[in-house]
């Protein structure tokens, strides 16, 4: 479902934009799923801005086995099948949902991270951005393109600053990229409704407020790649999945009801 090209460009930079990959009626299926998220948020949720901002920033993780039109979108819509040929994967996993959403005039930017640190894995991934609401650039999301090469940094809460997974001084801090933003390759688009962002686990991204007057509400899918290995840590990871390192092995395959097989199907 993807030319060379694609596949090349997130080897290469560790994001690409497909246009026009989800159709109408599979972007209402996401609109759905997601008002549903906000209309009953699950205990691990969390509001990411701070008690005075104009605007809103919400996140809920993991509700893809209670909310039907998650797990349509997660595991038989083309979302999956595009991951794996991006990743030229003969099989992928789905790892987890995100539900991010910025009300209008919401000032509270996501800082530069990397998403893989925070997580349970060895081993590549990819996540799916999917906008239900039109996003303009000023709005979008930003990659420092070729930084999933490496190496891993610093994961940190994004109000706080808290090093709250790998302890501080063990991982190499995102550098201030703003700061000094000619110094790196940063691509950045405008993206509508039915388009899609892949983006490597290890790609240092960020995304600004929401200045417009439209929310920005977005469903992003993390898949894993054939080669992925669950990576037992001493803390709780973001998402946390409650017991199981007492059921998966450290370095074994995701073969987990956690973890269904996206693709083939």
């Amino acid at each position: 479902m993807v030319d060379d090209d694609a596949v090349s460009a997130l080897a290469r930079d560790g994001v690409v934009v497909v246009r026009g990959l989800l159709s109408q009626l599979d972007i209402q299926v996401v609109e759905e799923g997601i008002d549903r998220v906000l209309d009953s948020l699950s205990p691990a949720s969390r509001v990411a801005s701070a008690g005075d901002d104009p605007g809103r920033f919400v996140e809920d993780f993991c509700r893809w086995a209670e909310l039907d039109e998650i797990s349509r979108t997660a595991l038989r819509s083309p979302v999956p099948r595009v991951a794996a040929e991006l990743m030229d994967s003969p099989t992928v996993r789905f790892y987890h949902d995100h539900v991010l959403v910025k009300e209008p005039h919401t000032k509270q930017p996501t800082p530069w991270h990397q998403d893989q640190p925070f997580y349970n894995v060895h081993g590549r991934g990819v996540s799916a951005w999917i906008p239900v609401d039109e996003v303009s650039k000023d709005a979008a999301p930003e990659f420092w393109a070729g930084s999933h090469r490496g190496p891993w940094r610093l994961p940190r809460s994004f109000l706080e600053q808290e090093a709250k997974w790998f302890p501080e001084g063990t991982l190499a801090e995102v550098p201030d990229i703003d700061a000094n933003r000619s110094n790196y390759d940063i691509r950045r688009w405008a993206v509508d409704p039915g388009d899609v962002i892949f983006f490597d686990f290890a790609t240092v991204h960020s995304a600004p407020g929401n200045p417009s007057d439209r929310r920005r509400r977005v469903l992003s899918l993390r898949y894993l790649g054939g080669d992925a290995r669950h990576a037992h840590r001493p803390w709780a990871t973001s998402p946390n999945f409650p017991g199981l390192d007492q059921e998966l092995a450290d370095g074994a395959e995701f073969d987990h009801p956690y973890f269904p097989v996206a693709w083939p199907r």
